[in-house]
């Protein structure tokens, strides 16, 4: 938990929703922070109970803007550095140590941090991409160089200051539990996107999306060797590619 201090050099930032099966373990492994920010966002269950025995410093709200919540939290920090992370995720001790060093010696503004996603208990290192995963993230930044997008999902980011190197260590990633949990995600992020795509107004064209996936399919199975991961390898493949299309599809079709 952090002190009262106003010289705080690195938060820890955490946004959750309903997370009481997953804060604990990942809150656990963020001590090495100077102080830990939790978001609340809609929380009805004892997310916000576990959250006040690690950090007094909770903000709560309602959120219907995925990067609204996220930009509130990195308001909400104190620290000079940011350092997000989701409540699926754990920081290893190398990367705990990558981040402190960072933060003391870095002449650059943000870094890139590798991720392990597992499925279950099967770490899926290859063939990412294509907005249905990855295997790096921009997560330790200085405080007031990063601005989320105003997107329901898979928000863009606006940057100043200058990348530096990508961090050692990796951030674990439990994506899904199992093929039913990927299948689920896919049906979630492609509403999200509709919605996104309908209040632009850009819903794009039927054929351009469906170029897109064979292009996104190739991309992920062979140029990103998800070939390597076998029948996850596939299933990953297959869900990127349907991704652009399967919105498109719901923005023109649906309504909500």
């Amino acid at each position: 938990m952090s002190d009262a201090r106003n010289d705080v050099a690195l938060s820890a930032l955490v946004v959750a929703h309903n997370e009481e099966a997953r804060l604990t373990a990942c809150l656990d492994r963020l001590k090495f922070a100077d102080e830990i920010v939790v978001v609340l966002d809609k929380c009805t269950d004892d997310t916000k109970d576990i959250a006040a025995r690690y950090t007094d410093r909770l903000l709560e709200g309602s959120w219907d803007i995925e990067g609204d919540r996220r930009n509130a939290g990195l308001a909400e920090c104190r620290g000079d550095w940011v350092l997000e992370v989701d409540c699926d995720e754990w920081v290893t001790e190398e990367l705990a140590t990558s981040v402190r060093t960072t933060v003391e010696t870095s002449t650059h503004d943000w870094h890139e941090i590798s991720v392990d996603n597992y499925i279950g208990d099967r770490l899926v290192r290859y063939g990412w991409g294509g907005s249905f995963g990855t295997s790096a993230v921009p997560r330790l930044s200085r405080k007031g160089v990063k601005k989320w997008g105003r997107q329901s999902v898979h928000p863009s980011l606006t940057w100043t200051g200058t990348k530096g190197p990508r961090l050692s260590g990796y951030l674990i990633h439990y994506v899904d539990r199992n093929i039913s949990d990927v299948i689920r995600r896919l049906d979630s992020y492609t509403t999200a996107k509709a919605r996104d795509m309908r209040a632009r107004g850009e819903i794009g064209s039927t054929a351009n999306n469906v170029r897109r996936l064979f292009t996104r399919f190739f991309k992920c199975y062979v140029s990103r060797k998800g070939y390597r991961e076998g029948g996850y390898g596939l299933l990953i493949a297959l869900c990127a590619g349907l991704y652009p299309l399967l919105s498109h599809l719901k923005a023109k079709l649906e309504d909500e």
